[in-house]
């Protein structure tokens, strides 16, 4: 068995029910945490929970600002656990052609938002840059993985 992620008749993406709930899961978990939907939900076929539609400008929204709270931590423990949800939901939106572009950090930015999650002591390796870089080899890389 397998779900579908679809736009309209195009599959984006035709993962096993496996990695299909789980990323729908975790997907429940970042919209609550950025308190925005994700624009994924039931598609063409309603009542089969195996086929969902993608809304291009909601997921879009959501996705873009998903990559920008990514992008911002330094928190060592919340990248090991969001990385590869964020790589996925970056892989499906290139998919879709939404244009999802790592930021730039500049020197010393933090982001606009107060930073509520302190890592101490820091990890020189959630630097922004290497953040930004490693999410968009692995976007990359789950792409490859990504069955249509």
């Amino acid at each position: 068995m397998s779900m579908y992620f679809d736009i309209g008749d195009k599959t984006l993406w035709n993962p096993s029910n496996g990695a299909g709930r789980l990323f729908l899961r975790q997907l429940e978990v970042f919209e609550a945490e950025l308190n925005l939907p994700s624009g994924i939900g039931q598609g063409k076929h309603q009542g089969d929970p195996d086929t969902l539609e993608v809304d291009p400008a909601t997921y879009a929204e959501f996705v873009r600002e998903l990559v920008a709270c990514h992008c911002r931590t330094g928190h060592s423990v919340i990248l090991a656990l969001s990385e590869g949800f964020v790589a996925t939901a970056v892989a499906l939106a290139r998919r879709a052609g939404i244009e999802v572009a790592i930021p730039e950090p500049e020197a010393g930015h933090i982001g606009s938002r107060v930073q509520y999650d302190i890592q101490v002591p820091a990890d020189p390796r959630t630097a922004p840059t290497a953040v930004a870089t490693t999410l968009d080899t692995r976007a990359r890389e789950i792409d490859r993985w990504m069955a249509r």
